[in-house]
């Protein structure tokens, strides 16, 4: 038996503001999309770098922000432009914690999400 990663589902409020920020920031695109009766599903892809997969789940009734706990879990994305990237989210003002003893450092999505960003080894 084998077991591979498939994606990760963030909840989103906003698929639209959510699409316009996972492009800009890291440059995923939409790959594919599902709809069902009052949700729909978006699957961003890195590309084809990796087969792995972001689904944004947007459940249309949904208006009150998700309770993300203690934002204890998130994603972590490497970049082969570490320095360019970091100047992006600067502008962009999503960097939400940095640890630049580590190398590293953390961006919010607008739903509250955290994603790390690596430099690539």
């Amino acid at each position: 038996m084998a077991f591979r990663f498939a994606h990760n589902n963030f909840n989103v409020l906003n698929l639209e503001r959510s699409l316009a920020f996972y492009e800009k920031a890291l440059g995923f695109r939409e790959a594919r999309r599902l709809e069902g009766p009052g949700f729909t599903l978006a699957y961003l892809s890195d590309g084809g770098k990796t087969p792995h997969e972001l689904e944004l789940t947007w459940l249309h009734d949904r208006k009150e922000p998700y309770n993300l706990g203690e934002n204890e879990f998130h994603l972590a994305i490497t970049t082969d432009r570490f320095e360019e990237a970091h100047r992006l989210h600067q502008e962009m003002d999503c960097i939400c914690y940095e640890n630049q003893a580590m190398g590293i450092y953390f961006i919010s999505d607008p739903d509250g999400y955290w994603i790390e960003i690596l430099p690539e080894k």
